[in-house]
Parts: C-alpha cells; sequence; structure tokens
C-alpha cells in the first residue's frame, strides 16, 4: 500500500486502485502512528476514486523536517575518509563508523524538498557534486517508523571535504533534496535484500550505475530514529535519510542537464534532472 501526496490531494494506492483521503491534512498523516491501519480502513471502504494523476505529484514532504544519517555504509566511511585526509578529518568518519552514537544532520525544511521530475541542484560554487541514494525513514511523531521512500542527498563533496565543519554548506541549500515519489506504508521492515539503484545519464548515455542493498546497512533503523528523538520533538513527524552504500568514482561529478534515477524495491523510481 502507497500514500502519495499530489496537487489535488492525499490518496492511498492498492492493488491498482487509489482511495483519497477526504479527512486530514498531510502532516495530520505522517504524524499517526497508526498510519497503515487508518489507510486500510480506507481502502476497506471501497470508495475509489479516478482523480489521481501522476502529472499533480508533489514531494510527500509538508512542514515535516528531513534529516539525514552518515557512515552507515563502509562505503560511505572509505569515501569520507578519502575526500578529507588533506584536511585532518580523515579518522573522524572511521570513529563515527564504529561509535555507538551514529551521524545525524539536518537535512531539508520542506520547502527545499523537490519531488519525482523536479530539478536538483549542485552549488554554485562547488566543483565536485554528486547524488546519494538513500532508503528515507517516515517517521510518526511518536517516533515510530511508518513508512519508507526514495531520498536523494545531494552533496558537495569537495566543500565537505576540505573541512568536516564545512558539513552544513555541503548539504543543506535549495534543491540539495529530492524525495518521492510516494510512501511505502508497512507494518514491519523492508526485507534486507531490498535492493537501492541508481543510474546517471547524461546526453542521453549512462555514466554511472551503482547498486547495493539494506542488509549493508551497519546500524539498526529503529537506533538512528531513537538518537533522532532523543531530546527532540517533531510535532508533524519527519524523514530520515539512512545514508548511501553507493558513491561514484572520486574523479565523477554532477553535470548541468545530468538525469539521476534512483530506484528501491517496493517503493519505485525518483527521477530528477540536475538544474
Amino acid at each position: 500500500m502507497k500514500l502519495y501526496r499530489t496537487k489535488n490531494g492525499n490518496f492511498i494506492s492498492l492493488e491498482g486502485s487509489y482511495y483519497k483521503i477526504e479527512d486530514g491534512s498531510w502532516d495530520q498523516l505522517i504524524a499517526r502512528d497508526d498510519l497503515y491501519d487508518y489507510c486500510l480502513s480506507i481502502t476497506q471502504k471501497g470508495l475509489t476514486s479516478d482523480r489521481f494523476a501522476e502529472s499533480e505529484l508533489l514531494p510527500p514532504v509538508e512542514n515535516q523536517e528531513v534529516w539525514a544519517s552518515g557512515v552507515t555504509y563502509y562505503r560511505s566511511r572509505t569515501a569520507r575518509m578519502e575526500e578529507s585526509k588533506e584536511a585532518g578529518g580523515g579518522s573522524f568518519y572511521d570513529r563515527v563508523y564504529y561509535a555507538e552514537r551514529p551521524e545525524l544532520f539536518f537535512k531539508a525544511t520542506g520547502r527545499r524538498v523537490v519531488g519525482k521530475g523536479d530539478n536538483v541542484r549542485i552549488r554554485s560554487d562547488a566543483k565536485w557534486s554528486v547524488p546519494e541514494p538513500e532508503l528515507t525513514l517516515v517517521i510518526s511523531s511518536n517516533g515510530k517508523i511508518v513508512g519508507y521512500t526514495i531520498g536523494n542527498d545531494m552533496s558537495s563533496r569537495d566543500i565537505e571535504g576540505e573541512n568536516p565543519l564545512y558539513l552544513p554548506q555541503a548539504k543543506v541549500y535549495d534543491g540539495s533534496c529530492a524525495i518521492g515519489p510516494c510512501i511505502l506504508l508497512s507494518r514491519g521492515p523492508l526485507p534486507q535484500t531490498t535492493r537501492i539503484e541508481i543510474e546517471i545519464h547524461r546526453d542521453g548515455n549512462p555514466v554511472f550505475t551503482g547498486q547495493t542493498a539494506i542488509a549493508e546497512i551497519k546500524r539498526e533503523l529503529q537506533s538512528l530514529v531513537d538518537y533522532l528523538y532523543r531530546d527532540n520533538s517533531f510535532p508533524c513527524g519527519s524523514l530520515l535519510m539512512t545514508g548511501t552504500g553507493v558513491v561514484p568514482p572520486d574523479t565523477f561529478t554532477l553535470n548541468h542537464g545530468d538525469q539521476i534515477r534512483i530506484s528501491i524495491e517496493h517503493i519505485g523510481t525518483l527521477e530528477n534532472e540536475v538544474a
């Protein structure tokens, strides 16, 4: 069962049929601990809708904060150590990878997030920019994982590598975060074999492809949530990116006009162009 946010309202998709949610705002929906059961109850009424249009999709974020966790894959640890070694920060990422406390950082407000088919951006003062495909958790106001979506954590690797203290500038800017196309609602965790795949095309030709599985994430997902919600409140719920296990080679940087396609099994595909 999937949940969509559109210009025409909020919709549930189940077994090829669509159901419009007539009551409650998007923020009220995401805050619910019982989101799966609530949406299921709407579908059981049998009142299908023909008003859903994929062309009207919006990113599945309104007033939720988007956060991210770093160095949760071994591949990410290695890449971060390599990019920051000249700045003396290489060992920091190794320590975080093995530490009990995860790295968590703020990524975006709702207005900075773009959805499927919208343009992501690279910073004007960056010379080495990459997309980061990430399984993204959808979390209720009480800290319960109620669903999953796809995230693209656009990153300026040269800025972060210059000094780890520049992380917010490398990560947080307009168009630096793409999320969508929907939320996969689930009562339980995704299979560990779930694949995350990325393709980048330039002038119609593939220039990078890669894949990983969520089994490669070192940390327990609920543990990441527990740390995020420790001494923090999220009345509208939140979204948490879980890190990347697919990093392009150091010789690669995004160009304007590149097409980024991120797919996660069971959820769908997030496509964006670099503006």
